[in-house]
């Protein structure tokens, strides 16, 4: 039977604001990079920003060992590409696993607290 065994295309956990996708992003086409580094947290947190050729908005980044508060603006998607972290979205109290290949849904105009022990290189998608 052909395809039987065939991966979904994404399977989301607890209230859908957390997905296993099979493969990781390892390289974005066409974008346009600010050079300037976005850093944070005294150096906690590294990224670029890019833009991509219909104007979506994103960032490439890492964040090593700490435990952070992030704040939003724009909803995020934040795509684990390597490493592993555990976040805490406000107004809930469980930590969540997210690994290479997972990603996680941040509302817009929130916040959340995220836990590295390992460096953790990310996507963030915008809106």
């Amino acid at each position: 039977m052909a395809g039987a065994f065939a991966a979904p295309a994404r399977f989301c956990g607890p209230a859908a604001h957390h997905c296993l996708t099979p493969m990781t992003i390892e390289k974005i086409d066409a974008v346009s990079v600010t050079t300037k580094a976005n850093v944070y947290f005294d150096g906690k947190c590294v990224s670029h920003s890019l833009t991509k050729a219909d104007g979506t908005k994103l960032s490439v980044g890492v964040v090593l060992p700490a435990q952070l508060t992030f704040n939003t603006g724009a909803p995020e998607i934040m795509e684990c590409v390597a490493g592993a972290c555990e976040y805490k979205l406000a107004g809930t109290d469980a930590w969540v696993k997210s690994s290479a290949g997972e990603k996680f849904n941040v509302p817009g105009n929130s916040s959340f607290d995220i836990r590295v022990t390992e460096a953790y290189h990310y996507i963030c998608h915008f809106g």
